[in-house]
C-alpha cells in the first residue's frame, strides 16, 4: 500500500467509487499510482509484480467512464481494446471484467443512478465466423483481442468498428518488444491511429521488462510521451532447487516411495530394479509434491515433454492426477483444464510457456520447473503464477535436468531474487515484417508513399528504417527482383512512380490476411483466424 492513496471520489463516478470501497481494503500501489495519471489522460506504462492489480489498475478508468457517459450510437460503441499476447488470456481477461462489471451496475442501481449497459466482446483465433460477424454489426465497448486478429480486423471491413477507439490497453508488453510479433504491433497500433478520430490512450502493463524506457518507447511510439509507473518491487517468493539423486552424470532413481509397482509383462519390465535418467528421478519426487498441495502448475519446455510427463504422473498416481495446457490443443480442452484447477477438482497442470504469461489461475499454491526456464524474465513470469493475489508469496520448485541445466537454474534463481531482470532488445527495422504490413495497409486504400512510410516509421521497431530499405522493400513488392532467378514471383502492389502512390494488386488482401504474423514463441503465437 502507497503512503497516499489518491481521492476516489475525484476519480470516479460514485457508483464505480462505492464498488471499489465495498470491494477492496484500499488500492494497491500500482492502482493509487495509475489511476490518477491514467485520469489525467496520459499515456502510460504500468509495471508492477504478478498478482499486484495491474489490469484493474488500466481498466478501471476506461470501465467508470463507458459507465458514466451517455451510450453512443450502436455502431460506435467500441471504445475499450484489449491487446493480449495470449488467446488464453483473452478469456481470463473477459471473465475477469464481469466482476467491476456487475459491482459498478448493482452500485448504480442501490444509489438509485442509471444502470449502466457495458458490454465486452472477444475476438481472437478461437471466435467463430458467425460470432465475428455479429460483432462488426454490433462492436462491444470492450474489445478484447490478439496482436493477430488486430492486424486481421484492421485489413478487413470490420476495421470501421475501431474508428470509435479511445483507450488502448497492450498487456504483457514485455512479451512484445523483443520480438518480430512485437514490430509487427508496434505498425498495426499506428494504423489503427490513423483510424481512430481520436488518439487514443495507450496502457501498457508488464510484471517484468527492464530497461522500462524502452518498453515506453514501444508503447508509444516516435509521437508520444509516455508516463512510467514503476511499481516493479521483486514479489516475495519462495524458492528452491532440487536435485533428487547423488550423482547427475549417471542417475539411479529407487521406486516411489509409497506407490504401488506397475505390473511387469517381461522380466526386463519389473519395478523391483533401479531405473536410470534424471526423468525418473524427477518424476517421482513431483508425484510427491502435486499430491501435498492444492494446485499445483508443473512449467516444461516442450509440448511433447508436457504430454509424456503427463503421462508418466498419472501412470505413478494410478489414476488421472494431471491434465496438460500447451498451445496444441483446443480452446475447449484448455478452458475446461484451467476451471478444473481453479476449482480444485484437478490437482495439477502440466504446462509449456501456455501458462506462464498472466492467466488468473487462483489458488495455485506450488509451481514446479522442470528444466530451467531460459531466463530470469520467464522464471519470475512461471513461478508467479502460484501465489497470485495481493501480498501473497509465491513458491516454486525447480529442478534442473543434467549438470548443465543446474549451472543455469542457479544462475536463473539468483537473478530472481535480486530481481536482475535481463536487459530488453528487440528487432529493427525487420523487412519481412515491413513488407506484410505495406501489402496490408495498401490492401485495404491506396497511399501516397511518403505517407506511408511516415505511419511505419512512427512504430518504434522502424524508426530508423532508411529510405534506401524502404524502397527497397517497395521494389520488391512491386516485382523490381535483382534478378531472374525471382521472376516468377508474383508482383503485390503498383508503385506508380509520377504520382508516388501505390496501390494493391488483386489477391493482395487474401495474402495478406493468411500470411501475416510475427515469428515469436511457438506457444505464445496465436494462429489467424480465417478472414
Amino acid at each position: 500500500m502507497p503512503s497516499t492513496s489518491p481521492d476516489l471520489g475525484t476519480l470516479f463516478s460514485e457508483p464505480t467509487r462505492a464498488w471499489v470501497e465495498a470491494t477492496f481494503a484500499g488500492p494497491t500501489d500500482v492502482q493509487a499510482r495509475g489511476w490518477p495519471a491514467i485520469a489525467r489522460g496520459e499515456h502510460a506504462l504500468l509495471t508492477a509484480p504478478t498478482g499486484s492489480g495491474k489490469t484493474l489498475a488500466a481498466f478501471l478508468w476506461c470501465l467508470d467512464r463507458l459507465a458514466s457517459e451517455p451510450v453512443p450510437p450502436l455502431a460506435e460503441r467500441c471504445r475499450v481494446l484489449y491487446i493480449s499476447p495470449l488467446k488464453a488470456l483473452t478469456v481470463d481477461v473477459d471473465r475477469n471484467l464481469r466482476a467491476p462489471l456487475r459491482g459498478i451496475s448493482l452500485a448504480a442501481e442501490r444509489l438509485g443512478l442509471p444502470i449502466p449497459d457495458i458490454r465486452a466482446g472477444v475476438r481472437s483465433g478461437d471466435t467463430p465466423a458467425d460470432e465475428r460477424r455479429r460483432m462488426q454489426k454490433s462492436p462491444p465497448d470492450v474489445l478484447i483481442t490478439t496482436p493477430e486478429s488486430l492486424f486481421l480486423i484492421l485489413t478487413s471491413a470490420a476495421r470501421a468498428m475501431l474508428a470509435t477507439v479511445r483507450w488502448i490497453i497492450v498487456d504483457e508488453i514485455h512479451t512484445m518488444v523483443p520480438s518480430k510479433r512485437g514490430a509487427h504491433l508496434a505498425v498495426s497500433l499506428e494504423r489503427l491511429a490513423e483510424l481512430t478520430r481520436v488518439d487514443a490512450q495507450r496502457i501498457g502493463l508488464s510484471a517484468t521488462q527492464r530497461p522500462l524506457e524502452r518498453a515506453a518507447a514501444f508503447l508509444g511510439g516516435s509521437k508520444r510521451k509516455v508516463t512510467i509507473v514503476d511499481c516493479g518491487r521483486v514479489k516475495e517468493m519462495e524458492l528452491s532447487i532440487e536435485v533428487p539423486v547423488d550423482e547427475m552424470a549417471e542417475p539411479i532413481t529407487p521406486r516411489p516411495r509409497g506407490h504401488k509397482p506397475r505390473a511387469a509383462t517381461t522380466p526386463s519390465d519389473a519395478d523391483s530394479e533401479p531405473k536410470r535418467g534424471m526423468w525418473h528421478a524427477i518424476e517421482p519426487r513431483l508425484l510427491e509434491l502435486i499430491e501435498k498441495h492444492r494446485s499445483t502448475i508443473v512449467f516444461v519446455n516442450s509440448r511433447r515433454r508436457a504430454e509424456r510427463l503427463a503421462g508418466e504422473l498419472n501412470e505413478l498416481a494410478h489414476r488421472d492426477l494431471v491434465r496438460t495446457h500447451h498451445g496444441s490443443i483446443s480452446k475447449e480442452h484448455r478452458l475446461a483444464a484451467e476451471e478444473e484447477l481453479k476449482s480444485g477438482r484437478l490437482p495439477g497442470l502440466v504446462a509449456t510457456s501456455s501458462l506462464e504469461l498472466g492467466i488468473d489461475m487462483g489458488a495455485v499454491d506450488l509451481v514446479a520447473l522442470v528444466g530451467s526456464p531460459r531466463s530470469i524474465a520467464s522464471g519470475m513470469q512461471r513461478i508467479g503464477r502460484a501465489g497470485h493475489s495481493v501480498g501473497e508469496p509465491s513458491r516454486g520448485v525447480l529442478f534442473p535436468t543434467h549438470r548443465g541445466d543446474l549451472l543455469e537454474t542457479v544462475a536463473v534463481v539468483d537473478g530472481i531474487k535480486h530481481g536482475r531482470v535481463e536487459m530488453t532488445t528487440g528487432p529493427q527495422n525487420p523487412l519481412d515484417i515491413l513488407a506484410q504490413q505495406i501489402v496490408a495497409m495498401v490492401a485495404m486504400e491506396e497511399w501516397d508513399v511518403d505517407e506511408l512510410r511516415r505511419v511505419i516509421m512512427r512504430a518504434q521497431p522502424f524508426a530508423s528504417l532508411g529510405d534506401r530499405s524502404f524502397s527497397a522493400t517497395l521494389d520488391m513488392l512491386a516485382g523490381r527482383y535483382p534478378s531472374d532467378e525471382f521472376a516468377e514471383l508474383r508482383p503485390r502492389v503498383v508503385w506508380d512512380r509520377t504520382s508516388n502512390r501505390v496501390r494493391a494488386r488483386a489477391g493482395a488482401q487474401q495474402l495478406a490476411v493468411i500470411s501475416g504474423g510475427g515469428s515469436s514463441d511457438a506457444d505464445l503465437r496465436c494462429p489467424a483466424p480465417s478472414p
